[in-house]
């Protein structure tokens, strides 16, 4: 794989690596139940929280199964507003995008800008040729972000996951790089 370089710049974020500085802010959306009803596991404790920080802060990205996780802050004004990953799956240049936003920062299209960046980036640094998003049925947010990507629903898994004490049907949005080049012009 190509080398990452960082940070990464778009119209009004800045993507960057994670560092300490970034932990009471991480750990201030990552304990709330709304926050994490869509991830897996409970609102985070701060331990917790300290060793997400610390694991994002020290990604490596050479083979399946890494990580690249990005800390999102506006370019005009520093602090963390979330995070955006890349994980290396397993197949030839296969990868899963995903986000969480804190609550201020939701509904401003953050997302939506911070994870096309990780799709130009899988796709036309890292040559990937698939990357798709898994989510929940229940999560209209990711699902219109997906929709915003350009990102086209191919599968639908009904009771796949059982977590929250409940079971959740798992939407699969994927995009291939030829498709991404297509609506990248439009």
């Amino acid at each position: 794989m190509p080398e990452i370089h960082l940070p990464i710049r778009t119209g009004r974020l800045v993507l960057r690596r994670f560092d300490g500085g970034d932990l009471d802010a991480f750990h201030a959306y990552h304990s709330l139940p709304e926050t994490a009803r869509f991830l897996p596991g409970p609102a985070k404790t701060f331990t917790q929280s300290m060793e997400r920080v610390g694991r994002y802060a020290n990604f490596v990205f050479e083979k399946e199964g890494d990580w690249v996780a990005l800390a999102i802050e506006a370019a005009d004004a520093p602090g963390l507003l979330g995070e955006v990953v890349l994980k290396w799956l397993p197949g030839r240049g296969q990868a899963e995008v995903g986000w969480t936003l804190a609550p201020a920062a939701r509904g401003r299209g953050y997302g939506t800008e911070a994870a096309n960046a990780l799709l130009r980036l899988g796709f036309e640094e890292l040559g990937l040729h698939r990357i798709e998003a898994r989510l929940d049925e229940l999560n209209g947010a990711s699902a219109s972000l997906c929709d915003r990507l350009g990102m086209r629903l191919e599968a639908r898994h009904i009771d796949k996951w059982h977590y929250k004490g409940q079971w959740a049907t798992e939407l699969v949005y994927a995009i291939l790089a030829d498709e991404w080049r297509i609506g990248s012009r439009s």
